[in-house]
């Protein structure tokens, strides 16, 4: 079966799936292979539960049931046909990576669109070489804009996305020390995240930069339209912290008529995040009143960035995930809260490599600079170092940590990386 067929079903029956549980009557199912499953095995289960039909690539199935498609390879033809719906629009696609922010940078620049155009964005965190595609097939006819959110962690990743997302504009969050493992150095993950600038810059493209980081300028030459943000002059929309306690309150000098922003994002860090999203809503003609209304109704989640008040206490819950670089803005932006009880407690961080023990002293170095109430390091490298704080071996255990304790009226700060689960401590 062709691209072109396989399509023509498609838009016939446009919801498609890769897992059973999730299915609904008139899906397309996807049987995608991994390490740990097949999903050609339950490709008889999805037609019983209302599969329209069931795309596999176990020759064996052919001819066992007339709604099932067999295809050489179903990651690839999942990935063909998000390319070939992808390019029945003539409208902006929105590309967005980078080491920290992308997903706050995605709603952000999301809700600020959403307010002129029909924008179809990227759900949750799909944002690998499965979910991507699936985010593609779920963008309906009606599109004005779509805003796709890529994360990736070794080179060539990125590249592979833009094959079939074919983004006409693309944001670089920043990069940081995250994915190590993966990348293998810093100078790796401006490489691998850059491959968005690469595409951007061979077909015509048009980024938005944060240019107060040097190195984006670097990255960005030659790239035909870059539309600048940042707390520098040479910024087309330039604005600075104006608060961060509890919530970060922005003042923009440049750019657009609104003078002050005020989020209910925690953090300073999220500065560059809200810069975007208002450089993004005046580039695309949004007004300057629904760009300020959209990102102050903005309400974090996901445990991104969230503050969270419980029995007389007050939680910074920012445990989506961790690297190097996005913990020591966390601290230091919690270091700077007016209080003299605050608490933290940070798991470990994942996917360094060979530099893992040593980033994980560096925030140890880091955390002793500041006077804290409590420090609880949870699970990972934090384990094999010495250190002068309590160690717990999972969240779990850290959970049952805070329960004991009788604290009221602290502040916390709860961050760790994604396999760390540390939104856990909340949940006793």
């Amino acid at each position: 079966m062709t691209i072109d067929q396989l399509y023509n079903i498609y838009r016939q029956y446009p919801s498609v799936q890769t897992d059973t549980r999730k299915l609904k009557s008139g899906d397309l199912f996807f049987a995608l292979k991994g390490p740990n499953f097949n999903g050609n095995q339950f490709a008889s289960v999805a037609l019983e539960a209302g599969s329209a039909y069931a795309v596999v690539d176990d020759p064996g199935l052919a001819g066992t049931d007339s709604r099932i498609i067999v295809v050489d390879d179903v990651l690839t033809t999942l990935q063909q046909l998000a390319k070939h719906h992808r390019q029945q629009f003539n409208i902006p696609f929105i590309a967005i990576t980078g080491s920290n922010g992308k997903t706050t940078t995605k709603e952000l620049v999301h809700a600020v669109l959403s307010t002129g155009y029909k924008t179809y964005t990227t759900q949750g965190n799909l944002n690998n070489h499965i979910g991507i595609p699936l985010t593609i097939l779920s963008v309906k006819d009606d599109a004005e804009m779509a805003v796709i959110e890529m994360g990736a962690n070794h080179l060539g990743e990125i590249a592979s996305y833009c094959e079939y997302t074919l983004p006409t504009h693309g944001i670089i969050t920043n990069c940081g020390k995250a994915h190590l493992e993966g990348f293998g150095s810093i100078e790796g993950v401006r490489k691998g995240k850059g491959e968005l600038y690469d595409y951007l810059r061979e077909y015509g493209g048009t980024v938005f930069a944060m240019w107060d980081y040097d190195y984006l300028h670097t990255m960005s030459k030659g790239i035909a339209t870059i539309v600048k943000y940042g707390t520098i002059n040479t910024a087309d929309v330039q604005g600075a912290v104006q608060q961060s306690e509890p919530f970060l309150t922005v003042s923009i000098s440049k750019g657009v008529h609104i003078p002050i922003v005020k989020t209910q994002l925690v953090g300073a860090y999220n500065l560059p995040n809200v810069l975007v999203a208002i450089t993004a809503g005046k580039y695309f003609n949004i007004p300057d009143e629904k760009i300020r209304a959209s990102i102050e109704h903005y309400t974090p989640s996901n445990s991104r960035s969230q503050l969270i008040e419980k029995d007389g206490n007050k939680f910074i819950l920012d445990a989506y995930n961790a690297n190097p670089t996005s913990m020591r803005a966390a601290i230091e932006n919690f270091a700077n809260i007016q209080s003299d009880n605050k608490v933290l407690m940070l798991g470990g961080m994942a996917e360094l490599g060979a530099e893992s023990l040593q980033e994980h002293e560096g925030i140890i170095n880091l955390i002793k600079q500041h006077h804290w109430k409590a420090v609880v390091l949870v699970g990972g490298d934090f384990l094999k170092l010495d250190h002068p704080y309590i160690k717990m071996v999972n969240s779990i255990e850290a959970a049952a940590w805070f329960k004991e304790q009788s604290f009221t009226d602290t502040y916390f700060l709860i961050k760790g990386s994604r396999s760390m689960q540390m939104e856990k401590v909340l949940s006793s």
